[in-house]
């Protein structure tokens, strides 16, 4: 197989990386006690699903109905959509064909929510989702036992609570944010217990966080792990070495002192946080900076000489979950997954970004 005979850009995916990457926070987590739920909406793929399950994971985390569609479809034993859903007639048809399934966990954060998924006899178990410190969804952890208690008196299985520590995206904010939410969540668990109503599950963690998360807690749903980003390299949750995941671009122009790829906003992503050094890294050229970036241009600024016109370059996304998003497939590379089921191949190996659109 010779990549260089691919058109790019497209994901290029070490699946040797994406294996120890999964090996090591199964690893993690058995070794804490936790339970592992990875978010899959990072992947959206049902191959790297099942080794996160063959790893030890107990179930997947999901964001979407059509995202825990395409999971309960492939076999997996429990899905958590950890979302705020609002069930309207349509979607409870849906939901109701993947609780017929696999073990369906739902996220609540409102009573009006919980009327919702008690009106359409939704077989579920509820999560009452609590905010934790990043201010997006969830009710304040003094409320979640009144709506554990409301939910429980409309005849749903109250299963725990869950949080999002999002504000773990900061440099130097992992450890602060599992303060954070191991405060919210034991909170929100006392406030069941006064409810009358038991919490087994408590569920949060994030990649930034994940290896700082508090004894409260029963289950993480970290998802960037199994690739790894810029965030994460920038964070410091990851090195270089852990990064499975890439874009590989090509050089087109090398204007006055800088270069510009072919890999823009419509196959990185465009999410840069404000703390971001800039639009995206490239592997191999860990002092280079993707300083702008626009639908189909990424411009580079790079010390030293510039690559010849029509070079490869593998570029890390800023955010692995928006580059994902945006491709049909990963094309493989290391690890005996990219050698095919006889042990090499004729052409390039891929696997399918199976739930592609699913949003």
């Amino acid at each position: 197989m010779n990549m260089l005979d691919l058109d790019a850009p497209y994901l290029r995916l070490d699946t040797a990386i994406l294996e120890s990457n999964i090996r090591a926070m199964s690893a993690s987590a058995q070794a804490r006690g936790l339970g592992l739920w990875p978010h899959a909406k990072t992947h959206k793929s049902v191959e790297i699903a099942r080794r996160q399950l063959d790893a030890g994971a107990a179930g997947l985390t999901v964001a979407t109905v059509g995202e825990a569609e395409v999971f309960a479809r492939a076999g997996a034993p429990g899905i958590f959509i950890a979302y705020p859903l609002w069930v309207t007639p349509a979607r409870a048809e849906r939901l109701l064909k993947v609780a017929s399934q696999t073990q369906l966990r739902i996220g609540v954060d409102s009573p009006s929510a919980a009327d919702q998924l008690a009106r359409f006899g939704i077989p579920a178990e509820v999560m009452i989702e609590v905010d934790s410190g990043h201010h997006r969804s969830g009710c304040p952890p003094e409320a979640a036992g009144a709506l554990a208690a409301h939910a429980r008196r409309l005849g749903l299985t109250v299963a725990g609570v869950f949080t999002f520590p999002g504000h773990s995206y900061a440099p130097g904010r992992g450890d602060a944010a599992a303060d954070d939410e191991g405060r919210a969540v034991s909170e929100a668990v006392a406030g069941l217990k006064n409810a009358g109503v038991p919490a087994p599950v408590v569920s949060g963690g994030s990649s930034p966080s994940a290896a700082y998360s508090r004894s409260v807690l029963t289950d993480i749903r970290p998802g960037v792990y199994v690739f790894n980003d810029a965030q994460q390299l920038e964070l410091g949750a990851c090195t270089p070495e852990e990064i499975a995941l890439t874009v590989v671009a090509t050089v087109v122009s090398k204007p006055a002192g800088r270069m510009v790829l072919d890999a823009g906003t419509k196959t990185l992503g465009a999410d840069r946080a404000v703390w971001a050094s800039g639009h995206g890294r490239l592997l191999e050229h860990p002092d280079a900076r993707i300083t702008a970036a626009s639908e189909h241009h990424a411009t580079v600024e790079i010390s030293g000489p510039l690559p010849a016109l029509g070079s490869r370059i593998l570029v890390v996304p800023n955010h692995a979950c928006n580059a994902v998003n945006l491709h049909d497939q990963y094309v493989l590379t290391g690890g005996s997954a990219a050698l095919g089921a006889d042990g090499g191949s004729a052409g390039p190996v891929t696997w399918a970004v199976d739930a592609r659109g699913m949003n």
